[in-house]
């Protein structure tokens, strides 16, 4: 399924808006769109007596998912149910990532090429890069920073990609999908004439965010693609680094959210969070079938359908304030269970060490 495709079918659907390119707080300061949510996060720790209360939430997890955690002691945390979706990886530790090493590792692990190297730790897909073979991985693993363990995961080659949200108090018969986020892969088409730094600048979105593009495609701007050609022009399925947000929330159907709900109680003290997800078709994601999960992320992710340019600002603060309202609640609900909040001189340290390391990472695909 390509992203051309995922669109059509996004503007075939009742009540799926898909005519604006961007909107108007998109790419907005993230200072100032996040001030009245940072607003919310005071008023509420002051109600529920901790500000870092929502680490409770997924008590298995390093600050339950809101900084500093690695990604693969969350994919850990699955048990025998929920790790068959979750697309095969490894993890290299830090000083120990030597090419050799690590291609035993990816052979022992039964791991096909191509695929996808990130951070264990990290966020907002910096520093995720795709290595076509053992060559292109050999030459990219100096490129980071020598302290940072890396995941490598095999390449889930659906096209398809989503963010599923998903939220359960403790208690519940079964918990809720309460939004889905389709990521669409954007791309140029060649005419035979244009260099790709035209095409780019001439895109209808893509001109109007050049600095996302041209600096990851800088070795070639130069190149005039063949009519017909598309070129793709971000690999990383993040917003910040230039995919192209669509709110798939009305794709939700009971067989996916009984899928989900299953997953997600196998994976150990889970309760709040995003799945990101490759997926065949929109068909099969509405069975409940058809996917792959390549990341969970905890208390520290969004309901990124907010970033759909036909969400208004209004709709937007909604769903952030009716989800970390939901974190607080969870929180509070594990907290009268014995588990306790993380400390804020920790999650303090774990933040600085994680904006540190993603500072050395290379740049993304």
């Amino acid at each position: 399924m390509s992203g051309t495709t995922l669109r059509q079918v996004l503007a075939a659907r009742r009540g799926v808006r898909v005519g604006h390119i961007t909107s108007s707080f998109e790419f907005a300061p993230g200072w100032l769109f996040y001030l009245p949510v940072a607003l919310q996060w005071f008023v509420l720790g002051l109600r529920y007596g901790s500000f870092s209360l929502p680490t409770a939430a997924n008590p298995a997890i390093v600050t339950g998912g809101l900084c500093g955690e690695s990604k693969s002691a969350i994919l850990e945390l699955a048990g025998a149910a929920a790790r068959p979706w979750i697309a095969p990886y490894v993890t290299l530790a830090a000083g120990a990532r030597e090419p050799a090493a690590a291609l035993r590792a990816i052979e022992a692990a039964g791991i096909a090429w191509p695929v996808v190297v990130k951070p264990d730790l990290g966020c907002n897909g910096t520093g995720v890069r795709l290595a076509a073979d053992a060559a292109a991985l050999a030459a990219m693993l100096p490129l980071y920073p020598a302290e940072a363990a890396l995941v490598v995961q095999e390449l889930v080659p659906d096209e398809g990609e989503a963010g599923v949200f998903y939220m359960r108090r403790p208690g519940e018969a079964r918990g809720r999908i309460t939004s889905i986020t389709l990521k669409l892969a954007p791309h140029v088409t060649g005419d035979g004439r244009s260099t790709l730094r035209e095409l780019v600048l001439a895109d209808e979105r893509a001109g109007r965010v050049p600095h996302l593009y041209l600096p990851r495609l800088a070795a070639r701007l130069g190149e005039v693609p063949p009519a017909g050609a598309r070129v793709r022009l971000v690999f990383s399925g993040n917003h910040c680094k230039g995919s192209i947000f669509r709110n798939g929330t009305a794709e939700v159907t009971p067989a996916m959210t009984a899928r989900f709900d299953a997953i997600a109680r196998d994976i150990r003290q889970f309760h709040f969070g995003r799945f990101d997800v490759r997926f065949a078709s929109l068909a099969e994601l509405r069975r409940g079938e058809g996917f792959r999960i390549i990341e969970v992320n905890g208390v520290g992710s969004e309901a990124t359908h907010i970033w759909d340019p036909d969400t208004t600002l209004r709709e937007a603060y909604a769903a952030q304030f009716f989800h970390y309202g939901a974190a607080f609640r969870i929180g509070s609900d594990m907290r009268r269970l014995g588990h306790r909040p993380s400390s804020l001189v920790e999650m303090r340290r774990l933040w600085r060490q994680q904006k540190r390391l993603m500072a050395a990472y290379p740049m993304n695909d």
